[in-house]
């Protein structure tokens, strides 16, 4: 377990299930997550089930997805994640989604991400973290910014939400950088 002031990041376990089943399958949630990407949600209980299953059996040598945990209350509150951890290059690319709303740009997600980079940039002994979102979520960028990522490129119309195009943006954030901004 990683804590922090406001929240926690622990393994997942087979009962956040519904918890997670709900934030995929509030559009909402979803739009900001993704920009609506349907791989995200809305997503049947047995397809959840299925992805759910395999999130339980990732190796942490390649991957690992948290259950953002509300420190004080326990209550899960969002997942972090990190995936293609590769040693040799030293970089990984993570993701956050905060899925309560009422807890959103209340700190829980920057937080749950600098705890994980804590983790990434500490134990893991990496050199790059990398992330992405799109153009129009600007709470995002704002975060990660605050954080120390640095916009390193665009793709761009590379997501549609709605009936309109919007540029992925790429992050990184290199082990000096995260270094000096603590």
């Amino acid at each position: 377990m990683i804590e922090g002031k406001l929240v926690r990041l622990r393994a997942l376990r087979a009962e956040d299930l519904d918890t997670q089943l709900r934030w995929r399958n509030d559009p909402e949630v979803a739009h900001w997550a993704t920009g609506g990407h349907p791989g995200f949600g809305p997503v049947t209980r047995e397809a959840m089930e299925r992805f759910h299953e395999g999130r339980l059996r990732e190796d942490p040598r390649d991957g690992a997805t948290f259950t953002v945990e509300e420190r004080e209350s326990g209550r899960p509150v969002g997942m972090a994640d990190y995936r293609g951890l590769d040693p040799f290059a030293g970089r990984a690319t993570v993701g956050i989604t905060i899925g309560e709303r009422d807890l959103w740009g209340a700190g829980h997600g920057g937080e749950a991400l600098s705890l994980l980079l804590d983790h990434l940039f500490g134990a893991c002994r990496l050199h790059r973290v990398e992330l992405e979102t799109w153009s129009g979520n600007e709470r995002a960028q704002r975060a990660f910014r605050r954080l120390g990522f640095v916009e390193e490129g665009r793709r761009r119309a590379a997501v549609r939400v709605g009936g309109e195009w919007y540029d992925e943006v790429l992050f990184g954030l290199l082990r000096e950088e995260w270094e000096a901004a603590r």
